[in-house]
């Protein structure tokens, strides 16, 4: 019924467990886990100074993404380790689009999401990624407590 599950995480301890269930329910049903990370583009400036950080050799690692392909690799660690496939994806912009994006592109069955966020006033918050996932989603979303 799920062959290709989505989650997000932003290396938060929530999404972490977001992460941690999403896994072994790939685990379970024999599915593939998709993990997706948004970032924001490291400052150029900040780029060059860490370029002149570290010995030339290793210059090249320095990237505009280095930290979200740390959080990606951190999260997809644990699922591998219990034999799920895992992909993982790093997207520009806002965390709940990059999460819609992957789950359409990938014709995803699932998407699970945390549930931070989605209690008393902060659910109506304006960019609430599990919220705008939730009612934007092209496939089934499972919404699993994180807190």
């Amino acid at each position: 019924m799920f062959g290709r599950i989505v989650v997000g995480t932003d290396g938060s301890e929530t999404a972490a467990e977001a992460v941690r269930q999403a896994g072994d329910l790939a685990k379970q049903l024999g599915a593939t886990l998709a993990i997706v990370s948004a970032y924001e583009p490291v400052p150029s400036t900040r780029l060059r100074e860490e370029r002149q950080q570290v010995p030339d050799d290793l210059a090249h690692t320095v990237g505009p993404r280095e930290d979200v392909d740390a959080t990606l690799a951190e999260a997809a660690k644990a699922s591998e380790e219990k034999g799920v496939h895992v992909d993982t994806f790093a997207r520009q912009g806002d965390p709940a689009d990059a999460i819609l994006d992957i789950a359409e592109e990938g014709n995803a069955d699932l998407i699970v999401v945390g549930n931070k966020g989605m209690t008393g006033a902060k659910r109506f918050l304006l960019g609430s990624v599990p919220n705008k996932v939730s009612h934007h989603a092209p496939c089934s979303v499972l919404i699993v407590r994180t807190t």
